[in-house]
């Protein structure tokens, strides 16, 4: 086993990773980027949007308990970050509403990724596809590099003045969700590449990285229960974005938090819920403009009660409000109680008062014939929870002090969110930049 060195080793071939490759050859840097899996781009293939909040003071008011010096770092560096996928070539739209609070922008995040590549190996960098690392060098408590090892057995030892964790979160690990997320996160569908197992999160907690938060979390969103992802295009298609304008009703027939601040976290609040499933109601004007209407500006829109109706999902229409009180028994839900939640909840709204819980955004009454129902589950996407990091993206250890040598972006990180999301894609850019410009200020003058 023969040992080389480059500047930046990076452990993964996702968002994160590939924007810091590019930008280290860029700046001058030798790297290798080693993926375990056998293509890069992991789950950004699937995306289509940067987007977070506009300003610091709308991201403290949307994530009131994600780690400061993160989330600032996040909204501060954005431009740059959209500025950075422009001059690559690849084509960014205006900026744009997203979700009630946000900004963001479109953009082919497959011709990104597979541009980060073309440029890290036009740049001399190297790229080992099927390809585990087995544990990082640490010398006189500073990361040095990285034992590997191939599909074949072959193993190699790479020397490294900086390494960077980027191997897309823990998701694809029932037991870290288990451990991490919540006790019953092994339930949820995963809705994401199935390659991020937690590799990332180990390799730096072997050798003392800080994680955290507990409890904080994950992004996801509602899916029909018991229809699993055929392919990845199932992870916009049957995610019920809408949710944000219906009603949902949990086992014991009973609303149980404000859909309308999104349904990522509405996704987050169902999991603790029993058996982890509801009821999604809409009517014909949500059906009309949210479920049939595009969900964000530019985006295909797709009928996704016919789309869950065609692949067996629990579904039903409703010729008025009276049919909702015969759903089927084996549902499990008491179908006059789910009649009487909407009707309680349309007189409130058509008297101007709060319901329980409350509603802060879309406050109409659901009373437009035929009415839309899905039973629906969480998916996840990733964790919130861990391995800790700094604004320059530097692994933290326990007593708060950089891990000497090791980076980390991506879903890898923990900290920037908790109980409250604002954009994976954008922070994967924006840390994955810093790491590589952090790792530039690591090498020594070309």
């Amino acid at each position: 086993m023969n040992a080389e060195d480059v500047d930046l080793l990076i452990i993964g071939a996702g968002m994160a990773g590939l924007t810091a490759g590019a930008r280290a050859v860029r700046n001058a840097l030798s790297v290798l980027i080693v993926e375990i899996s056998e293509d890069v781009g992991g789950s950004a293939r699937f995306a289509g949007y940067a987007w977070t909040a506009p300003s610091r003071e709308i991201m403290d008011q949307q994530n009131p308990h994600g780690e400061v010096s993160l989330k600032h770092a996040l909204v501060d560096r954005f431009a740059d970050g959209v500025s950075w996928i422009r001059s690559i070539g690849v084509e960014t739209k205006d900026a744009q509403r997203v979700l009630s609070f946000g900004h963001g922008h479109q953009f082919d995040t497959n011709h990104y990724v597979d541009t980060c590549r073309r440029l890290i190996l036009q740049g001399g960098g190297e790229l080992l596809l099927n390809t585990d690392t087995e544990r990082l060098v640490v010398e006189h408590g500073v990361v040095v590099g990285a034992e590997l090892r191939s599909a074949d057995g072959t193993r190699r030892e790479v020397r490294a003045r900086s390494t960077l964790i980027a191997t897309g979160g823990f998701q694809g690990d029932p037991g870290l969700r288990t451990a991490h997320v919540h006790p019953h996160a092994d339930r949820m569908e995963l809705r994401s590449n199935p390659c991020s197992r937690g590799g990332g999160y180990r390799l730096a907690t072997q050798v003392g990285a800080a994680t955290g938060y507990e409890d904080a979390g994950f992004y996801g969103h509602l899916i029909p229960a018991g229809i699993p992802f055929a392919d990845p295009a199932d992870f916009v298609d049957m995610s019920l974005y809408y949710s944000e304008h219906a009603l949902l009703f949990n086992l014991n027939n009973e609303r149980f938090v404000d859909e309308t601040l999104g349904d990522h976290l509405t996704t987050m609040a169902l999991l603790e819920q029993p058996e982890s499933r509801g009821l999604l109601i809409a009517d014909a004007r949500v059906f009309r403009h949210w479920i049939v209407g595009s969900y964000v500006k530019g985006a295909v829109a797709v009928d996704k009660f016919a789309l869950a109706s065609k692949r067996g999902g629990r579904v039903g229409l409703a010729e008025d409000l009276d049919e909702l009180a015969y759903l089927p028994e084996e549902w499990g839900y008491e179908g006059k109680a789910i009649r009487n939640g909407v009707e309680l909840f349309n007189e409130r709204a058509s008297a101007g008062l709060e319901p329980t819980p409350g509603r802060e955004l879309d406050r109409l009454p659901l009373d437009e014939a035929p009415f839309y129902v899905i039973e629906t589950v969480p998916a996840i996407t990733f964790p919130f929870h861990g391995v800790r990091i700094d604004d320059q993206a530097r692994v933290l250890r326990e007593d708060g002090e950089p891990l000497g040598g090791l980076l980390a972006a991506g879903s890898d990180i923990g900290g920037l969110w908790n109980r409250a999301y604002a954009g994976g894609l954008a922070a994967a850019l924006v840390f994955g930049l810093t790491a590589a410009d952090t790792a530039t200020m690591a090498a020594p003058p070309s």
